[in-house]
């Protein structure tokens, strides 16, 4: 199967790294234009200037997405820089979890407003648009969590399984005028969160072995690369995937408790 995403207009949320990148790249390379948010800039030029290399361009717009104002005004210029938004990956995010006796309510927010208010906010403005088009697709990058929480795993979890339930209720909206939406949740997968980790906690131990004895408990017994995600990212947001929406698809070897 070939998937071709030609001349379509993609956003990828937390785009300079990990997942993001991925999948920017992967969008690239089955021909979409391209933009990539992310709140540090020199992770942006880092990333554009990465896929520049292997011949792929992409925009990219600094953009707080755990801020209002900075989503409207980076719309705007999105909009003004490639005339509209097709296909709309909400991945930005980083893991919190801890017991929730710990948990602030400054905490609380911040995870709110990070990952599922920017989702909101995001989706709002990019939906008149595909309504209108009839076409659109929309990704929510969300963690298995979402669906079988465990211990100490608030804020993340709560935050996930909220972004679940919109993934949900906006499909059933969609549908009708072809704005398909799905979730996809992410197991262990390797990302720079991982490398952060590793260099953190055990960087006397091969990044190799760290990430095997990390996926002791996924049953197919490694974690998953960014790019086997951004694969299947590409295909919910092509023609191919046109009659998938409403779905939240564990990526993650098996792991999750939960189908």
């Amino acid at each position: 199967m070939q998937i071709t995403m030609k001349d379509r207009v993609a956003v990828v949320t937390g785009g300079s790294k990990g997942i993001g990148i991925a999948v920017a790249r992967r969008f690239a390379e089955s021909g979409a234009r391209v933009a990539i948010l992310a709140r540090g800039a020199a992770d942006l030029k880092a990333a554009r200037e990465a896929l520049a290399k292997d011949g792929l361009q992409v925009h990219d717009y600094v953009c707080d997405v755990s801020k209002a104002s900075d989503i409207s005004a980076t719309y705007d210029r999105i909009v003004k820089d490639l005339g509209r938004v097709d296909i709309l990956v909400n991945n930005a995010g980083t893991s919190r979890a801890m017991p929730f006796e710990t948990v602030t309510d400054a905490i609380w927010q911040e995870d709110i407003d990070l990952k599922l208010f920017a989702a909101i906010r995001l989706s709002r403005l990019v939906w008149p648009g595909m309504k209108e088009r009839k076409w659109g697709r929309i990704i929510n990058v969300l963690n298995i969590g979402a669906k079988a929480p465990a211990a100490a795993s608030t804020p993340t979890s709560v935050s996930r399984a909220a972004g679940m339930a919109l993934t949900k209720a906006m499909a059933n909206e969609g549908a009708a005028h072809n704005i398909l939406v799905n979730a996809m949740l992410v197991g262990l997968i390797v990302s720079d969160q991982w490398v952060k980790r590793h260099t953190k906690t055990a960087p006397e131990t091969d990044f190799d072995a760290f990430t095997r004895d990390l996926a002791k408990a996924v049953p197919m017994g490694r974690m998953g690369t960014a790019e086997e995600f951004a694969n299947l990212a590409c295909f919910l947001a092509s023609d191919q995937g046109s009659y998938i929406t409403g779905t939240a698809i564990n990526v993650d070897g098996g792991r999750s408790p939960v189908v």
